[in-house]
């Protein structure tokens, strides 16, 4: 008899790089077109928009590594604290660590007696790694590495922050902040839609989600830069 294999492609493992590739890609294009659009509407030159714009992009992707190696770090400190924690208390009180597991599958559904079994196997095979997964909640499908996390939204926010820069090279100067706008909206929908589709979600809200706040910045930063535009002309 043959067995059917089932296989499954869980989208969980991707969370780490995903996160940080998203982020880094949605910050590169609204920080950077919300910035031309505002220089431009304020009545500046090509040459001091893709200045604003160049530097914006080398600026940003700096900080979103320092932020991001910063974030995960802390995080996983955090997480190798508690997991020294645990290894002390399986090692000064293994019973109560034990009672301790059973009471967390109990709590899950199982009947006393069958979560006390298996707790027991699963302490004798990995204690530690029982309750780090179990009572702890860490695992390393889901940790994201900090020099990762780093890299991957550096990458990320410069790739984002070139596609406003092209255009406002391309483009007349007076349209600049028309066109820069427009391209970044539609490059945001892609770009949410895709990672959407990456994490398993839906592909129209997540590409509505980053647009609305992708327009939002722009107008924002559209009507500084008009105020001040009117205000030193």
């Amino acid at each position: 008899m043959n067995k059917r294999t089932h296989s499954e492609n869980h989208m969980v493992h991707r969370i780490g790089w995903l996160r940080a590739a998203v982020l880094g890609a949605n910050d590169g294009l609204v920080s950077t077109a919300s910035l031309v659009v505002g220089v431009a509407a304020a009545g500046s030159g090509r040459p001091e928009i893709l200045i604003a714009g160049l530097a914006g992009m080398v600026a940003g992707a700096m900080s979103m590594a320092a932020g991001e190696y910063v974030s995960v770090s802390s995080q996983t400190d955090a997480e190798q604290a508690d997991i020294a924690r645990e290894t002390k208390e399986l090692h000064e009180a293994p019973e109560a660590e034990l009672d301790e597991l059973t009471g967390i599958y109990v709590a899950r559904g199982l009947e006393e007696d069958l979560a006390r079994q298996v707790a027991v196997q699963l302490t004798a095979n990995d204690a530690l790694g029982a309750h780090v997964r179990d009572e702890l909640g860490i695992s390393e499908t889901v940790t994201a590495h900090p020099i990762q996390a780093a890299l991957v939204s550096a990458v990320t926010f410069a790739i984002g922050a070139v596609v406003p820069l092209i255009v406002a090279s391309l483009v007349p100067t007076a349209q600049i902040t028309l066109v820069v706008a427009f391209t970044t909206l539609a490059a945001l929908a892609v770009l949410g839609g895709l990672g959407a589709s990456a994490g398993g979600a839906a592909v129209v809200k997540g590409a509505v989600r980053v647009t609305f706040w992708g327009a939002l910045a722009m107008v924002a930063t559209a009507i500084v830069g008009m105020v001040f535009g009117v205000t030193t002309g």
